[in-house]
């Protein structure tokens, strides 16, 4: 049975939607695999409700399909054996009767992408019919882009009906462990949640094996498997020119950070580049990251790009780049390049993601001095780069943190280095209001040398997130 997992704030809108006296219109919307029908389904249960899933199909094969579901939702032969060729016709018979009323039309997009004049046709029919009756309409897409064009933007017909709208993003780290019946270890967990993200679809995939790398041969370099190809379907679906959102997503992979670097990879000039980066960031694939002490991130000149789905950061960095000797039959070469590599250029980058969600967790449990109230990253000069920062930019206090997603316990060396670093960084004037006493936070899935754990105990300033079980 699958789980039903970190989406109870949605869950709680539909409701409070469903609980008005008056029509409600919410719009959900989000990448493939992240749960929207599995979360209309489980708001549809024991409530009146029609759920219609839209297809790549003409508008009339659509229509037809639509029919016969109403008819045998109203209990009506005649409107199954009718010629109907009118969408109002058919929402005006659906809605008849006091009692309140669901329908869900998912994959909504597509009867705009048949009929571009379909989102004006709808406005008509809720305009004219649905907000006058007693309803709740979910228009639900997984095409990101079409969503925003044919509902949410201001030149849509639809613009301003909607009561509520939920873009579903990926369950966070802190509920990841609520998808397994069998608890994983913390190490484990980490390298999981490394590959598959918060994608409700790929961790259900790869729950049921206890190794990482045996999850990885069966569900992602197994050709039969959906993964293997994932990320040239989703990106089929949203953009043109793939293959140049495919070089952009590889060249970044490799490390190709600033936009001056991918612009190089590509040899393409860095002004045509924008266009691509803005659409994969729009996408919630790619994002650009700051310092965390910058104060206009959009005029910051400091940005560093980094995928921002686990999943097609592994996909461009093992799979991709290896194609040729998967699709001749050497997976095991794939495999062995991919246990050499998987830690260091995959699961430490995801650790540190997890760490930064972890310190906003400890400050609102009280396990830090302050609760921060921006946290991030920060590079500058002199090499400095740290991994974890939070700032309190109110009392103009900082903690800085480092992760080690090491085999063996950490000891007073890394709190010795993440000091040094810390120095070097607060000479920058972006620190200059946190420059009183920092506190040092250090992250570790093997826990702590004694040493450290006797440094830890008699300072205030220092404080260690490890082990098995944090």
């Amino acid at each position: 049975m699958r789980a039903f997992v970190d989406r109870q704030k949605d869950l709680a809108t539909l409701e409070e939607q469903f609980a008005e006296r008056e029509a409600a219109f919410v719009v959900i919307y989000g990448r493939r695999r992240i749960g929207k029908t599995f979360l209309i389904t489980e708001f549809l249960k024991n409530k009146r409700g029609l759920y219609f899933l839209a297809t790549e199909e003409s508008e009339q094969q659509n229509r037809a399909a639509f029919q016969r579901q109403v008819a045998a939702f109203a209990g009506d032969g005649l409107l199954a054996e009718a010629s109907v060729d009118r969408w109002d016709l058919l929402f005006d018979r659906l809605t008849q009767g006091d009692e309140r009323l669901v329908i869900a039309l998912d994959e909504f997009q597509y009867l705009g992408r048949a009929n571009p004049a379909f989102p004006s046709i709808f406005q008509h029919i809720w305009d004219t019919i649905l907000s006058r009756r007693n309803v709740m309409v979910i228009l639900c897409g997984s095409l990101v882009s079409l969503m925003e064009s044919q509902v949410l933007s201001y030149a849509s017909p639809l613009y301003g009906r909607r009561t509520a709208q939920i873009r579903m993003k990926q369950v966070p780290f802190r509920f990841y462990p609520a998808f397994f019946s069998t608890p994983k270890d913390r190490r484990s967990t980490i390298e999981f949640y490394s590959v598959t993200g918060g994608v409700p679809k790929y961790i259900e995939s790869f729950k049921d094996d206890a190794d990482i790398y045996r999850a990885i041969e069966r569900n992602v370099l197994n050709s039969n498997s959906y993964l293997y190809d994932e990320p040239n379907f989703l990106l089929s679906k949203e953009v043109s020119e793939v293959g140049t959102y495919f070089s952009i997503m590889r060249a970044v992979a490799a490390g190709n950070r600033r936009a001056g670097e991918i612009a190089a990879a590509l040899n393409m000039k860095q002004t045509s580049l924008s266009k691509y980066l803005k659409t994969l960031e729009r996408l919630d694939l790619l994002e650009r990251r700051v310092p965390v002490t910058e104060l206009n991130p959009e005029k910051s000149k400091r940005g560093l790009y980094h995928i921002k789905d686990n999943y097609l950061r592994f996909w461009f960095r093992f799979v991709f780049p290896n194609r040729g000797l998967l699709e001749s039959g050497h997976t095991d070469e794939v495999l062995h390049i991919i246990r050499r590599n998987l830690i260091d250029a995959q699961v430490a980058y995801v650790y540190e993601d997890v760490c930064r969600e972890q310190l906003w967790s400890l400050g609102a449990e009280g396990a830090l001095p302050f609760m921060p109230n921006r946290v991030g990253a920060w590079w500058g000069a002199r090499n400095v780069e740290i991994d974890v920062v939070g700032l309190d930019t109110e009392g103009g206090r900082a903690i800085f943190g480092e992760s080690k997603f090491w085999k063996k316990p950490v000891g007073e060396n890394v709190l010795a280095h993440l000091e040094e670093q810390s120095a070097k960084a607060l000479l920058n004037s972006a620190f200059a209001p946190y420059r009183s006493q920092p506190t040092y936070a250090l992250f570790s899935v093997s826990g702590f040398t004694g040493e450290l754990q006797e440094i830890a105990a008699s300072r205030s300033d220092v404080v260690l997130v490890g082990g098995s079980d944090s």
